[in-house]
Protein backbone atom coordinates (compact mmCIF):
# COMPACT_ATOMS: atom_id res chain seq x y z
CA UNK A 1 0.00 0.00 0.00
CA UNK A 2 3.02 2.24 0.27
CA UNK A 3 2.89 4.70 -2.58
CA UNK A 4 -0.88 4.49 -2.89
CA UNK A 5 -2.11 5.56 0.56
CA UNK A 6 1.05 6.86 2.19
CA UNK A 7 4.57 7.86 1.28
CA UNK A 8 6.34 7.21 4.59
CA UNK A 9 8.42 4.11 5.16
CA UNK A 10 6.02 2.81 7.81
CA UNK A 11 2.27 2.40 7.72
CA UNK A 12 2.19 3.26 11.43
CA UNK A 13 3.04 6.87 10.67
CA UNK A 14 0.13 7.06 8.26
CA UNK A 15 -2.20 5.43 10.79
CA UNK A 16 -1.00 7.72 13.60
CA UNK A 17 -1.20 11.02 11.72
CA UNK A 18 -4.02 10.57 9.19
CA UNK A 19 -6.33 8.20 11.00
CA UNK A 20 -5.35 8.94 14.60
CA UNK A 21 -4.80 12.66 14.81
CA UNK A 22 -6.66 13.71 11.65
CA UNK A 23 -9.47 11.23 12.27
CA UNK A 24 -10.03 12.44 15.80
CA UNK A 25 -10.14 16.05 14.62
CA UNK A 26 -12.50 15.05 11.79
CA UNK A 27 -14.82 13.19 14.18
CA UNK A 28 -15.02 16.23 16.43
CA UNK A 29 -15.56 18.49 13.42
CA UNK A 30 -18.49 16.35 12.30
CA UNK A 31 -19.99 16.40 15.78
CA UNK A 32 -19.54 20.17 16.02
CA UNK A 33 -21.30 20.80 12.71
CA UNK A 34 -24.14 18.47 13.70
CA UNK A 35 -24.49 20.02 17.15
CA UNK A 36 -25.54 23.35 15.63
CA UNK A 37 -27.91 21.59 13.20
CA UNK A 38 -25.94 22.49 10.07
CA UNK A 39 -26.32 20.35 6.92
CA UNK A 40 -23.59 17.85 6.10
CA UNK A 41 -22.50 19.60 2.91
CA UNK A 42 -20.96 22.29 5.12
CA UNK A 43 -18.49 19.68 6.34
CA UNK A 44 -16.77 19.67 2.95
CA UNK A 45 -15.14 23.07 3.47
CA UNK A 46 -13.86 22.10 6.91
CA UNK A 47 -12.57 18.76 5.63
CA UNK A 48 -10.62 20.46 2.84
CA UNK A 49 -8.89 22.57 5.48
CA UNK A 50 -8.38 19.57 7.71
CA UNK A 51 -6.85 17.60 4.84
CA UNK A 52 -4.33 20.42 4.36
CA UNK A 53 -3.53 20.36 8.08
CA UNK A 54 -2.95 16.61 7.99
CA UNK A 55 -0.72 16.99 4.93
CA UNK A 56 1.24 19.73 6.74
CA UNK A 57 1.66 17.46 9.76
CA UNK A 58 3.13 14.74 7.53
CA UNK A 59 5.47 17.35 6.06
CA UNK A 60 6.52 19.02 9.30
CA UNK A 61 7.01 15.96 11.49
CA UNK A 62 7.92 13.13 9.13
CA UNK A 63 9.47 14.86 6.09
CA UNK A 64 6.56 14.06 3.79
CA UNK A 65 5.79 15.95 0.61
CA UNK A 66 3.80 19.10 1.35
CA UNK A 67 2.46 19.90 -2.11
CA UNK A 68 1.41 16.46 -3.28
CA UNK A 69 -2.06 16.45 -4.82
CA UNK A 70 -2.29 12.64 -4.65
CA UNK A 71 -1.61 12.38 -0.91
CA UNK A 72 -3.69 15.48 -0.17
CA UNK A 73 -6.68 13.81 -1.84
CA UNK A 74 -6.08 10.56 0.06
CA UNK A 75 -5.82 12.35 3.41
CA UNK A 76 -8.84 14.53 2.66
CA UNK A 77 -11.00 11.58 1.63
CA UNK A 78 -10.16 9.71 4.81
CA UNK A 79 -10.85 12.64 7.13
CA UNK A 80 -14.04 13.45 5.19
CA UNK A 81 -15.36 9.91 5.68
CA UNK A 82 -14.61 10.06 9.40
CA UNK A 83 -16.18 13.53 9.69
CA UNK A 84 -19.38 12.31 8.02
CA UNK A 85 -19.51 9.39 10.46
CA UNK A 86 -19.12 11.82 13.36
CA UNK A 87 -21.82 14.04 11.92
CA UNK A 88 -24.16 11.08 11.47
CA UNK A 89 -23.54 9.73 14.98
CA UNK A 90 -24.26 13.13 16.53
CA UNK A 91 -27.35 13.65 14.38
CA UNK A 92 -28.69 10.19 15.31
CA UNK A 93 -28.33 11.06 18.98
CA UNK A 94 -30.02 14.40 18.45
CA UNK A 95 -32.97 12.91 16.59
CA UNK A 96 -33.54 10.15 19.17
CA UNK A 97 -33.12 12.53 22.13
CA UNK A 98 -34.94 15.65 20.95
CA UNK A 99 -37.73 13.96 19.01
CA UNK A 100 -38.20 10.91 21.21
CA UNK A 101 -41.97 10.79 20.56
CA UNK A 102 -41.29 10.45 16.82
CA UNK A 103 -37.95 8.63 16.46
CA UNK A 104 -35.98 5.93 18.23
CA UNK A 105 -32.28 5.14 18.05
CA UNK A 106 -31.43 2.49 15.49
CA UNK A 107 -27.78 1.67 16.02
CA UNK A 108 -24.92 4.09 16.63
CA UNK A 109 -25.45 6.11 13.43
CA UNK A 110 -29.12 5.70 12.67
CA UNK A 111 -32.63 6.44 13.82
CA UNK A 112 -36.01 5.01 12.88
CA UNK A 113 -39.56 6.32 12.99
CA UNK A 114 -41.66 4.96 15.84
CA UNK A 115 -44.84 3.10 14.98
Amino acid sequence: MQGILYEESSAWLFIFVTIGIGGLAAWQTGRAVASVWKPRWQLLFYCLLLGAAVRFTHFALFEGTLLSLHYYIVDTLIVTAIAFLGWRAARAGQMARQYEWLFTASGPIGWARKN
